[in-house]
């Protein structure tokens, strides 16, 4: 029910602004349109792949391992294995999310979801090295690695709270 909401309400505001458009600038549609297909298309293999890899992981994880490692009764060593998967998982949010709601499926707990996730954007390791430290530098990254690293566990423990 929330992915109908909020795709109502991406589609709303869409439409929104393309009438906006249309009533201000009119000659702007064709770039917008070019835009719009150019972005489709980057991200149209990366939907599909991330799918389809979905399913497959889905199939492949051990239910056995997630409910034994992942799941809200695991605590805090779930939620700091699931942070260490999150820091090493490579990829965008087709990868990361569709590893997510996998696990999801498997049985893992709210704490190391959310740890995971929290993970992956903030300290993931191969985009960090890939792109942080040679355009920010070691001394930057060094310390913003730093400050991030307690992030999942403390949002991984608030989860499980909550949940």
């Amino acid at each position: 029910m929330n992915i109908l909401i909020g795709t109502i309400l991406i589609w709303g505001a869409a439409l929104w602004a393309l009438a906006h458009l249309n009533r201000t600038a009119p000659e702007a549609r064709p770039e917008l349109y070019r835009r719009a297909t150019e972005t489709f298309l980057f991200m149209l293999p990366r939907l599909v792949v991330g799918l389809v890899g979905a399913g497959f992981l889905a199939a492949l994880l051990p239910e056995a391992f997630v409910q034994r490692w992942l799941s809200a009764q695991s605590g805090l060593q779930g939620i700091l294995i699931a942070s260490g998967f999150g820091l090493l998982t490579p990829g965008g949010p087709f990868v990361a999310f569709a590893i997510g709601a996998s696990a999801l499926k498997a049985g893992a707990g709210a704490g190391a979801l959310v740890a995971y996730i929290t993970a992956w954007s903030l300290v993931s390791m191969v985009r960090t090295l890939s792109y942080e430290v040679p355009l920010m530098g070691r001394q930057f990254t060094l310390a913003r690695v730093l400050i991030s690293l307690p992030a999942p566990i403390l949002l991984g423990l608030c989860a499980s709270l909550l949940f």
